[in-house]
């Protein structure tokens, strides 16, 4: 009896540290030098552990009974929401994987993750002989119907593979249509369309803690086009439906998913898509949630959004040989103004600003006029250079990085560049001295 109990002693112990491990190797190796892993929640990402990424691409973590089955993340680069994969793990096997830069992820070992690689890998071909049909304008409907009847089996058959798995989740929200008869082209295009969001759930834990409802909203919006040629018309049609399908999710999880597509928007320069994520769903989530981060953030978004008149603030001009306060709204001295923000702390400005001030005085004199906004710490260095740019309205930004001008602006570096028109609405964001150059030279 004595001798059991001790083997039973030996081996308790054994099961609670009992591992399953993720390793694999990255090419080309010398790209890559840390990988991290984190354990994905609808609402938020926990940091598990880190790994060294060795001379040979190789890497390893090892996993401890403490970690549960679901989906976790492997980032290998940054900004991290750019560079990492999925991986499932279901607590039952190890994983192996390889990741190339130009051809992403392999895996070598993993009953679930291989089984949703091959079945997007099967489903693919599918939809590729779908379209090869149809750009070859065939009449062969029984060539057609035998298509979709593969389509159909090959659904059938990795549903039922991957059935009381995690992966299952994956394939069957990943469902096509699937005509029952057959279709023209465009009665087809129109019908995919129709029932894109047929078998996604955006209320499923597993596909909340993924990719999967990011990457499908995002083929939607970008991927289904219309008749109409107008491009930010059509985002914003797409818009509405993926909001639609998404109605009933929780407000966290449409909050996450909505400032993504705002932050696309926004990063392609599609201001007027980006606001009306804002103003017709997002604000409002955020209002819900209390988040007054976000709320600002859209509300500051859309106030210097071209096309909107630029935020005023007072500043000191000469009338007569007297300086006088006026505000910005208030100037008439030129068709356009360029608002730069500077730093007298900053090389790039101290390089851009004296080919501003050269740009400017080869245009025609009340063409433009330059108001110069020194972001400042103290103002005596700031001062001397300004003798250097007579021509230009100079205002001292006090504060810096805390100031309310540069708030307002939105301003994070410097040089900031905003081009108003007359009437001091904004016309142009240009990122630096060359794209404003640019900008002037498509206005002439």
């Amino acid at each position: 009896m004595f001798k059991r109990l001790l083997f039973l002693t030996v081996l308790f112990p054994s099961l609670l540290i009992a591992q399953h491990s993720i390793k694999g190797v990255f090419s080309p190796a010398k790209e890559y030098n840390i990988a991290l892993l984190y354990k994905v929640t609808p609402t938020i990402s926990d940091y598990i552990s880190n790994a060294e990424i060795k001379e040979n691409g190789s890497f390893e973590f090892q996993l401890d009974s403490s970690a549960t089955k679901g989906i976790y993340r492997l980032v290998y680069a940054v900004p991290q929401e750019d560079y990492n994969f999925d991986i499932i793990y279901n607590g039952k096997e190890d994983i192996e994987l390889t990741f190339n830069s130009e051809t992403g992820v392999t895996f070598k070992k993993s009953a679930e993750n291989k089984l949703l690689a091959s079945y997007t890998n099967s489903m693919s071909m599918v939809t590729q002989s779908i379209g090869n049909y149809f750009s070859q304008e065939s009449k062969d409907t029984t060539a057609l119907k035998a298509i979709f009847k593969t389509q159909k089996d090959t659904q059938l058959s990795f549903e039922k593979a991957a059935n009381e798995s995690l992966v299952i989740e994956f394939i069957k929200a990943n469902k096509p249509y699937i005509p029952i008869k057959v279709e023209d082209v465009k009665t087809y295009i129109k019908n995919l369309k129709t029932h894109y969001f047929d078998y996604v759930d955006f209320n499923n834990n597993t596909l909340q803690s993924s990719n999967f409802l990011e990457e499908k909203m995002l083929n939607y919006v970008f991927g289904m086009s219309s008749e109409s040629k107008d491009d930010i018309s059509n985002y914003k049609k797409n818009i509405d439906v993926v909001c639609a399908a998404m109605k009933n999710a929780p407000n966290e999880v449409k909050r996450i998913l909505l400032f993504d597509l705002w932050q696309q928007m926004s990063d392609l320069g599609f201001e007027s898509v980006a606001n009306y994520i804002a103003e017709n769903y997002l604000m409002d989530i955020a209002v819900s949630l209390n988040d007054q981060e976000l709320l600002h953030a859209l509300i500051l978004y859309n106030n210097i959004s071209k096309g909107n008149e630029a935020p005023d603030f007072d500043l000191e001009i000469k009338e007569k040989d007297k300086l006088v306060t006026k505000k910005l709204s208030e100037l008439d001295a030129a068709e356009n103004y360029v608002i730069v923000f500077w730093s007298s702390g900053c090389s790039h400005c101290l390089d851009e600003i004296p080919q501003l001030q050269t740009f400017i005085q080869s245009k025609e004199k009340g063409l433009i006029k330059a108001i110069a906004i020194g972001l400042e710490d103290e103002p005596y260095k700031w001062k001397d250079l300004t003798y250097s740019y007579p021509s230009f309205i100079h205002v001292y930004g006090e504060g810096k990085w805390d100031n309310k001008i540069g708030d307002a602006y939105g301003v994070t570096s410097t040089p900031t560049y905003f081009v108003l028109d007359k009437d001091k609405k904004i016309v142009s964001k240009p990122e630096d001295i060359k794209a404003l150059k640019a900008f002037f030279a498509e206005e002439e």
